[in-house]
């Protein structure tokens, strides 16, 4: 059927609109295909979210447990905040309050979790957006009435009962290892039970030697060798602690107690000199403001922060697991005493610094 010139030109305007849809479509299959990579991404993040009663503005520390994350700050405004981050595999996060008041985090890929609480009862606090986040806020809804030794027992029927659940590890570390006077017998027998259950858990590795070093603290045992550098740079290391007397202590400038001791100790160190050597070990994140605080109370001595807080080699081979801890070591490096309070310390060491020479 032949055309006429008459209507050629329609035609050709037809076949110009469908070509322009023909480029159109393609610009659209590009775009598509972008988002689709885009999500691709995306759906390993894991997104955090939350506010805070009483917490309008500063700063939160989150870290991932057993070093699986380098340590980060969350900027809160207006009493909320919001942290991103890019996920291989799940992570138990620690999330740390100016106060040094804890609260576990525990992260998927491709997972959002929000958090609402109120900044003066965190133990009220709730998280949830994953089964294992509302199983962790049960738990401490749970336990928030409880005396310290009913929240043990607690949570040693938890991980008798969940031993393939990391809120088990989690439980493990806050109620039988970072504790003043841990019961190793008790850790002992739980960690083997975590190891049964999950034999690939490379966390666990960390978790016994950590053991190790609260075995270590035991009075009458060699403190642990080790060496490190000072926030000055100086080296410092278990041979140095050569005094009639040694102390090792662990402080944080939001720890009135543990601030207290460092000050004490500084009398104490003036009065003894030559027989008495302190070291200090500050868990903070900043390390520039450990140092500043370190100048303002006329420390003396070396303050070692590596800036990883819980995380840090010394404090696990040290068996060091609390604000404020301590050791006290005599000359040879055996340990005399650990974790005791200012007091309690000072009336230790004062006989034996006061003791005259035969």
């Amino acid at each position: 059927m032949e055309i006429g010139k008459e209507c050629q030109p329609q035609i050709a305007s037809v076949a110009k609109v469908f070509s322009h849809l023909s480029l159109l479509t393609s610009y659209l299959l590009l775009f598509c295909t972008f988002l689709l990579l885009s999500c691709g991404n995306d759906r390993q993040t894991f997104l955090l979210e939350g506010s805070f009663k009483g917490f309008n503005q500063g700063e939160l520390y989150i870290y991932g447990l057993n070093g699986t994350h380098k340590l980060d700050t969350i900027s809160v405004a207006k009493g909320t905040f919001r942290y991103e981050v890019t996920l291989e595999e799940p992570v138990t996060f620690a999330l740390v309050f100016p106060n040094f008041s804890e609260l576990p985090v525990f992260a998927e890929p491709r997972t959002e979790v929000e958090i609402e609480g109120d900044a003066s009862h965190l133990r009220e606090t709730r998280i949830k957006g994953t089964d294992l986040n509302k199983a962790m806020t049960d738990f401490r809804m749970k336990t928030s009435q409880m005396t310290p030794p009913e929240a043990t027992q607690a949570a040693e029927a938890f991980i008798m009962e969940n031993p393939v659940s990391p809120i088990s590890l989690y439980l493990f570390n806050k109620y039988f290892a970072q504790i003043p006077r841990p019961d190793y017998q008790k850790a002992v027998r739980l960690i083997a039970l975590l190891q049964k259950a999950r034999p690939d858990e490379p966390s666990l590795k960390g978790l016994t030697e950590k053991m190790k070093g609260l075995q270590n603290l035991r009075e009458g045992a060699t403190l642990p060798s080790f060496t490190a550098k000072d926030v000055n740079g100086k080296t410092v290391s278990s041979s140095d602690l050569n005094a009639t007397v040694n102390i090792i202590y662990t402080w944080a400038k939001s720890n009135y107690e543990s601030v207290n001791m460092q000050r004490q100790l500084t009398f104490f160190q003036h009065r003894y000199e030559g027989k008495l050597k302190v070291v200090g070990i500050c868990v903070d994140a900043d390390v520039k403001g450990c140092r500043k605080t370190a100048e303002e109370d006329s420390v003396k001595w070396s303050i070692i922060n590596d800036g990883k807080m819980w995380e840090s080699p010394l404090i696990q081979t040290l068996g060091l697991s609390y604000i404020p801890d301590n050791i006290m070591t005599d000359s040879k490096g055996k340990i005399i005493a650990h974790t005791l309070r200012i007091n309690e310390l000072q009336d230790k060491a004062r006989p034996l610094l006061e003791e005259k020479s035969p």
